[in-house]
């Protein structure tokens, strides 16, 4: 996987770039529409393609490993030809899912058993059987394997976690040394940073991740994990502050399961270059919808007769075709068309707000719109 790095701004950390994989480029900073199991819910490939502009969208490891299984995904010929998607895909390593089933998994050095939340069947992932997992479903991009440690943790506890995950990535990447794709084209692998809100744990975890990676070919870029689970926000920008300068210039950073319109922003403004949350989605499906003046809970009986677009400077089909007052019928009549505008609406604005930015980057005028942007896209309507 190749990064180029195309503009940056004079004023913040933020910056343009391009980085190829087998199934396509994608440009930097990008928004990864979540497709959990399969699919992006709700919204038809063609759309996620068309009109949303999605260029690059997300697997689960956990819930593909489960169901629909790997021996229906190798037989498929992986995951891009059994979800008829043809651009790049990323999957993660199961780690968060790990951290959010507390009650019904056991971390050890060897790996994590856990109960399947479908039918209570025990099941391990490690280090290597999770590269093996990956490689089956052929995502173009895979995560290490990690233990996604609490925002509040204590610093004795996200220290012992942070050494477990460095004791994963180094199984994680000698199997991934050692093993091929099973589908003819090249897929890259991204470690991650973890370390909590302590700065000492995640320097540490960046200088580890880069003595064992940096440089090998197969390693497409970094993420930071471990974020915007619990710690104050505050907290989230301090350390993207801290690692992002410590990544590598030519290899992108991608920021996990972040987040709002304005963690977008003040994301890119430190570095980062790749995004991903259910957010626009599940937000959407509960009648939320993200615009560029504000948030609007479209339940509420101020748009009954509001007949103006879903977002008046929206660029979607839905935002052309339907108004305010249109979708709060249906969210009130309770039409599951409702949940699939509003999820179409969202992505489409999450991927506008990253082109937009790409294009003040490159202006030089990133920093100002930010600022501006910011204010506007928090405002509840």
């Amino acid at each position: 996987m190749k990064f180029t790095q195309t503009a940056s701004d004079a004023h913040s950390g933020a910056r343009t770039g391009i980085f190829t994989t087998s199934h396509g480029e994608v440009r930097t900073p990008i928004f990864m529409p979540v497709g959990t199991v399969g699919s992006v819910k709700g919204v038809y490939h063609k759309d996620l393609r068309d009109d949303i502009g999605a260029e690059i969208i997300l697997g689960n490891t956990y819930h593909l490993y489960l169901r629909p299984g790997l021996e229906i995904l190798r037989k498929a010929g992986g995951l891009h030809k059994f979800e008829a998607w043809e651009r790049p895909i990323l999957t993660d390593s199961g780690g968060f899912q790990v951290f959010s089933l507390t009650q019904i998994r056991k971390i050890t050095e060897e790996g994590c058993r856990f109960r399947s939340h479908i039918d209570g069947s025990l099941h391990i992932f490690t280090p290597e059987n999770n590269v093996d997992t990956q490689r089956i479903i052929g995502s173009d991009i895979m995560m290490a394997l990690d233990e996604c440690c609490p925002g509040d943790a204590d610093e004795r506890y996200a220290a012992k976690s942070l050494k477990l995950t460095q004791g994963w990535l180094e199984r994680f990447f000698k199997r991934f040394r050692e093993t091929e794709p099973v589908y003819g084209y090249d897929q890259a692998m991204f470690p991650i940073i973890q370390g909590c809100v302590y700065p000492e744990l995640r320097k540490r975890a960046v200088d580890h991740a880069l003595s064992l990676t940096y440089g090998d070919p197969g390693v497409g870029g970094y993420a930071v994990g471990g974020l915007a689970v619990g710690e104050p926000t505050e907290k989230m920008y301090e350390m993207l502050e801290l690692v992002c300068p410590m990544l590598p210039v030519d290899k992108p950073r991608y920021l996990m399961g972040v987040g709002t319109p304005a963690n977008l922003l003040e994301g890119i403004a430190r570095g980062v270059d790749m995004f991903d949350c259910v957010m626009p989605t599940r937000n959407g499906r509960n009648g939320m919808l993200f615009t560029r003046e504000g948030i609007i809970n479209m339940r509420n009986a101020k748009w009954q007769d509001d007949f103006s677009p879903l977002d008046e400077a929206g660029t979607s089909f839905v935002d052309r075709e339907y108004t305010k007052a249109y979708l709060h019928h249906l969210f009130i009549a309770k039409e599951m068309f409702a949940a699939m505008i509003a999820s179409e609406h969202n992505l489409a604005f999450y991927l506008e707000l990253v082109r937009e930015a790409r294009l003040h980057i490159a202006e030089g005028d990133f920093a100002s719109w930010k600022e501006t942007m910011v204010k506007k896209v928090g405002t509840r309507l």
